[in-house]
């Protein structure tokens, strides 16, 4: 059975809900959940990312937040936790979530148009990378980015970072710009702007 979204206006005005595939194919606005998961050791501060499995019907291969997913019809916000548990092997209270605000996301792909309302957190976590237990029907392995390493590499001012890796057949890999999902917006480096502004103490954080 295919899942069912609801979706919305330009106002964000709920309209209706529809099969996910007729969602992508017609552009409908919907809601996602997206997770930032970081932490700080003993080396500094750093992101944990995903790698998008093969199969995935959008940017197989490409590195992604660290967990999200879509809600389906009915769902609220708080619903998108499981996404931390399924990809991750995190449980996580709600109230433990920092709350980063909503982003417009606009992507094509496969001829698809797929737009959505996101519901950005950020949460801390500093277990070690191979504790994590990640879905690997969905996603190929997992790294840890230095925050620095990343803010630099998407600045443009290095070509390549080293990151550790958790089921990618070593134990750091190296990474390039090509390897993110290209953005408009520049998420991914604003997402780590603000994780930088978190550790720095700073608490009123928005994507």
């Amino acid at each position: 059975m295919s899942e069912h979204f609801d979706i919305y206006d330009e106002a964000l005005n709920h309209i209706g809900v529809k099969p996910r595939a007729a969602v992508h194919r017609d552009g409908d606005w919907h809601q996602v959940f997206h997770c930032w998961v970081v932490g700080r050791d003993a080396e500094g501060e750093f992101v944990i990312l995903q790698k998008r499995g093969p199969a995935q019907d959008a940017y197989p291969g490409k590195l992604d937040i660290s967990a999200a997913g879509h809600l389906v019809a009915g769902e609220t916000v708080r619903d998108g936790l499981r996404e931390l548990h399924e990809e991750l092997g995190l449980r996580v209270d709600f109230e433990d979530l920092i709350a980063l605000g909503r982003r417009v996301g606009i992507a094509r792909e496969h001829g698809l148009l797929d737009r959505q309302i996101c519901h950005v957190f950020l949460y801390e976590c500093s277990q070690p990378l191979p504790d994590y237990i990640y879905a690997a029907t969905e996603i190929d392995g997992l790294l840890k980015l230095r925050l620095a390493d990343g803010l630099r590499l998407l600045a443009g001012e290095v070509d390549c970072v080293t990151a550790e890796a958790h089921g990618l057949g070593a134990e750091a890999i190296i990474i390039t710009r090509d390897d993110f999902i290209d953005s408009i917006d520049n998420y991914v480096y604003k997402a780590l702007l603000v994780a930088k502004r978190y550790f720095a103490g700073e608490t009123q954080l928005q994507i």
